[in-house]
């Protein structure tokens, strides 16, 4: 996907130069395996831009670094190759800084390439500090320091992203850019790292503490992603339930014994049965404020483990019975086999008839009645999104921009898989949603892409629409427009809310001027259009987006923003 089949790029023999660092920085990424480049391009990275090109990496030229930045972290996270956005120096890096900021905070492994200023011009009006810019919201600043050690410069970075999952900014000064570049030959394509095994004894005090639980509850988080059939065959065997974090929502859709999204998103029913757990043990997941409902969701006597291959991350955020270092993948192997070697058999625990019986029936919020709202011009978001769930193709992948809305798309649409939900929360920014939606949908051209967005953050980024239409993607935004800053409307009452509530916008006319098809949906009747759409999709792969304008009703405050600020 480019930005608008343009061309492959002369090479630099053709263009009358000798090859210059620049090449060799683009040439060497491609090499090492990058999978899909974002960005803005400026003078500052426009050769090294086309040396990926040459490469072979597809590009997709966005309309603002920010939301480059978006689709790169989203591209990264569910293609599980190492995404590259490339931007120009100073103000360039700044307007990504955001995106940047929740990648880094996410682990997401991206290699952003930045231009800098020379060392030497002290007077740049492009001069920023950005080594101490990047390291500020926590992603690894590296620099190519000269044209003899740019291979070299360029795969460490690479390597540090891939192997220890850190989002790494190259700082390649311009002067530097354009010094005639050292020719090598193929760069090796770098390996992703062995997964961690724990140790033996770790095993054992699992295994045992498994045996003896009668309620357990596994909850996989980002870090178990990968690890989704090993946990659910363990959880089988000894008779736990399964949840997951929001990043991790669809890990194990399908299996009866699954409750769904652990924490604030849970529907009344999930959230019981995880407080009558007596044993938690969190796979790869921080276990946090959002995931536990700030320990709400754990009993005076549960006992808590968790299994994750950070040292650091065990226990960052609440005490733990033990922890257990290794991957979550061969460690629930490892314990299953253990389980197995000792003779124990198959334990009913938790995964009862009546406890499967209850998730069926009330444990997904699609199975919660919904009170049916007065005539209105206005429509109830669990209506609206429970209607969405059943006419859009099940082969989907959500994206989730943040905001008070952000509960309904995350709990009312259902997703086939873990691959199947795209959400970019550790900043809590909004804005992101268009950009994680289109990196996403370059990540899987085979789903399609949703995206459920705020009033407030699908205008704060909606430059991306005209990407969405260039790149011809058929791409669905839900707009849950209730004209506000829904979140600081209903977190502070009855204060003056002045400065967070507009006047209403004629989203479906903005999307319409883009080139989208805008529909405004106000009563159920209205969605008639959305299925037209999809009807178009199923047939002829319908391109180019569509956007959903609905005026939603005033939900006094979402259930789990509730949950959010009971904490603070």
């Amino acid at each position: 996907m480019t930005s608008g089949g343009s061309p492959e790029p002369p090479t630099a023999e053709q263009s009358g130069y000798e090859p210059s660092v620049a090449d060799v920085v683009g040439r060497v990424l491609a090499d090492l395996g990058a999978g899909h480049c974002f960005g803005v391009v400026g003078s500052g990275n426009f050769v090294m831009t086309n040396a990926l090109r040459r490469g072979g990496v597809p590009f997709t030229a966005a309309r603002h670094e920010g939301g480059a930045a978006s689709m790169a972290d989203a591209y990264t996270r569910m293609s599980g190759r190492v995404g590259v956005l490339t931007l120009h120096q100073g103000c360039g890096l700044t307007n990504a800084m955001t995106g940047i900021g929740e990648a880094a905070k996410s682990r997401t492994p991206m290699i952003v390439l930045a231009a800098d200023s020379p060392a030497a011009d002290l007077r740049s009006n492009f001069r920023v500090d950005q080594e101490s810019l990047i390291q500020s919201v926590g992603a690894v600043s590296e620099r190519v320091y000269s044209a003899r050690t740019a291979v070299a410069d360029v795969t460490r970075a690479f390597r540090t992203a891939l192997t220890r999952r850190r989002t790494v900014v190259i700082n390649v000064a311009i002067d530097i850019a354009a010094c005639p570049g050292i020719a090598t030959g193929p760069v090796a394509v770098t390996a992703a790292p062995e997964r961690i095994r724990p140790g033996a004894a770790a095993v054992v005090q699992l295994a045992e503490a498994l045996r003896r639980a009668r309620t357990p509850v596994f909850v996989a988080g980002r870090g178990a992603r990968h690890a989704g059939p090993a946990i659910a065959a363990l959880a089988e065997t000894c008779g736990a339930l399964l949840a997951t974090s929001a990043v991790a929502n669809g890990l194990f859709a399908g299996d009866r014994f699954s409750l769904g999204i652990s924490g604030g998103f849970s529907s009344p029913t999930t959230a019981e049965l995880i407080a009558g757990a007596d044993l938690i043990v969190g796979w790869g997941c921080a276990l946090n404020m959002w995931t536990v409902r700030h320990g709400r969701l754990i009993g005076a006597d549960t006992t808590v483990v968790q299994v994750d291959d950070d040292i650091e991350a065990i226990g960052a955020h609440r005490p733990v019975a033990f922890g257990v270092l290794g991957d979550c993948e061969p460690t629930a192997r490892d314990v299953f086999d253990e389980w197995r070697r000792t003779g124990a058999e198959r334990a009913v625990g938790y995964r009862t008839a009546e406890v499967a019986a209850r998730i069926a029936r009330s444990g997904r919020w699609q199975d919660v009645p919904v009170a049916e709202a007065a005539p209105g011009d206005r429509i109830d978001p669990r209506a609206l999104t429970i209607a969405l769930d059943e006419i859009l193709p099940a082969q989907r992948i959500v994206s989730i921009d943040s905001g008070n809305f952000m509960g309904y798309p995350a709990t009312h649409l259902s997703v086939p898989d873990e691959n199947g939900f795209c959400f970019t929360q550790a900043f809590q920014s909004i804005g992101l949603g268009l950009g994680t939606a289109i990196g996403a949908a370059c990540a899987r051209p085979d789903r399609l892409p949703v995206l459920g967005a705020g009033d407030g953050g699908f205008l704060m980024a909606v430059s991306e629409l005209e990407t969405a239409v260039r790149c011809a993607l058929p791409l669905v935004v839900i707009v849950y427009n209730d004209s506000a800053y829904g979140a600081e409307v209903h977190h502070f009452g009855d204060a003056d809310h002045g400065t967070v509530t507009f006047p209403e916008t004629d989203i479906a006319a903005v999307a319409r001027g883009f080139g989208a098809t805008g529909v405004t949906v106000r009563s159920i009747d209205d969605l008639a259009a959305v299925r037209d759409w999809v009807a178009d999709y199923r047939v002829a792969g319908r391109a180019g987006p569509l956007v959903i304008d609905a005026k939603i009703t005033s939900d006094g405050g979402a259930w789990w923003l509730a949950e959010a600020f009971a904490g603070h």
